[in-house]
């Protein structure tokens, strides 16, 4: 069996590093170490006669400057991104920090301001040491002004994206993008690249879980390697998003003729088991935490309603892109790749619950709220068969919330008339 990790493996190990806010400042902060002894080189090429002429002085008063002023920068950029850590959490949910941190822009400002600081540091060693000449002096004069000009430019791009981290806004639209990465990504392959597993799963053989936490990821590649190598195959149970404990399955082992060839712990190895859900994989996530925000709004601590208004019509267009047909390019069939598992395709009943059923709960005495969730689901009803019967079935819900929730008899009439019909 290769080694080699395959490529989803590899996307879903980037992704976790993105996540990691001192993986960019890290690498930065070599380069700019490198950069700054790299000078150096120049006094080595002879071109220091027909350069002109950088005084030690000056070059060490405009990198003193530079050092002195991008440690108080970095500083300030740690503290305005910490703050916009905590207003995603309390302004929308705790599950969206990951989004936030992850945003490339401060992640990028905050690599430049330290990388700066470091350059300047190591520049100025060297400069007071005399380990550059004149060539080496000039070249990091212009290095020292490239660096200057790509701190300003960053600075103004971070000021006007910080302005805006955080917010609630911002992380809506945040979610709802990798919501419809994810979305799509198993739009085109609904079986991640294997058999579709229909039915109720009966028979084979168990694979437990050896851990409590959500299944997080599984390496389709190396699972169906190894069931290749052990002579059996998958009947997968847990989807990525799944909760599973020590005695759950999480898949099924069918057709091995030698058991007792069968390593159930390697094979539990290509399942990927975490503490948290995450989005990559998991749209269903996505619309959990879409939901949540929603229902945070709709808190009598909150009241905020418009802003469920809006992410009804996030998830209008999330399931409205989730039901389109696939362009001709992409029409072809999911590419059988892992012809050792089986894989069940999302429910559109599982994701109508985990978009529609909380904000049909917290909205229903809530008549704009209310009226708005009929008419998102009217809209659905347009789609394909299973999804207009999901739309007409939480349609359904959410007026008998109504009629409970509301004591106007005319507001449990205006919701009755946008209710989806029954047809």
């Amino acid at each position: 069996m290769s080694l080699i990790p395959s490529r989803d493996r590899i996307r879903f190990l980037l992704n976790r590093l993105r996540e990691r806010l001192w993986v960019k400042p890290l690498a930065i902060c070599l380069l700019s170490i490198l950069g700054a002894l790299a000078a150096r080189l120049a006094d080595h090429a002879g071109i220091g006669r027909f350069l002109p002429a950088i005084t030690s002085e000056a070059l060490l008063a405009l990198l003193s400057i530079m050092a002195a002023s991008m440690l108080g920068i970095a500083t300030f950029a740690v503290a305005s991104m910490v703050a916009a850590y905590a207003s995603a959490s309390s302004a929308a949910t705790p599950r969206s920090v990951t989004l936030v941190i992850a945003d490339d822009v401060s992640q990028n400002a905050l690599s430049t301001f330290i990388g700066a600081f470091i350059f300047s540091v190591v520049a100025l060693t060297g400069v007071k040491n005399g380990y550059f000449e004149l060539a080496g002096r000039f070249t990091l004069f212009l290095l020292t002004l490239m660096v200057l000009a790509i701190v300003i430019l960053m600075f103004v791009h971070w000021v006007d994206r910080i302005a805006r981290l955080g917010r609630l806004g911002t992380t809506v639209n945040r979610v709802e993008q990798v919501t419809h990465d994810a979305l799509l990504l198993r739009r085109l392959s609904p079986t991640l690249g294997a058999h579709a597993a229909d039915g109720t799963p009966t028979g084979g053989l168990p694979l437990a879980s050896p851990e409590v936490g959500y299944v997080q990821q599984i390496d389709m590649a190396r699972l169906q390697a190894l069931a290749a190598e052990m002579d059996t195959r998958v009947q997968i149970l847990a989807l990525p998003g799944t909760l599973v404990a020590p005695g759950q399955d999480l898949a099924l082992l069918h057709g091995c003729p030698e058991p007792a060839r069968l390593d159930r712990a390697r094979l539990a190895s290509a399942f990927q088991i975490g503490r948290e859900r995450l989005f990559d994989e998991d749209p269903r996530f996505g619309l959990v935490v879409l939901a949540e925000i929603a229902g945070r709004a709709l808190s009598p601590a909150v009241n905020d309603p418009g802003t469920a208004i809006g992410i009804l019509g996030t998830l209008v267009r999330l399931f409205v892109m989730w039901d389109a047909p696939l362009p001709q390019a992409q029409r072809d069939e999911d590419a059988l790749l892992y012809d050792r598992i089986g894989v069940p395709p999302l429910a559109m009943a599982d994701l109508f619950d985990d978009a529609f059923t909380a904000i049909a709960r917290d909205g229903a005495a809530t008549v704009e709220v209310a009226l708005r969730l009929q008419k998102s689901l009217q809209a659905l009803t347009h789609g394909s068969p299973a999804m207009a019967e999901a739309a007409r079935h939480h349609g359904r819900l959410a007026l008998a919330r109504c009629e409970l929730a509301m004591s106007l008899e005319a507001d449990k009439a205006l919701i009755r008339a946008q209710a989806p019909s029954t047809d």
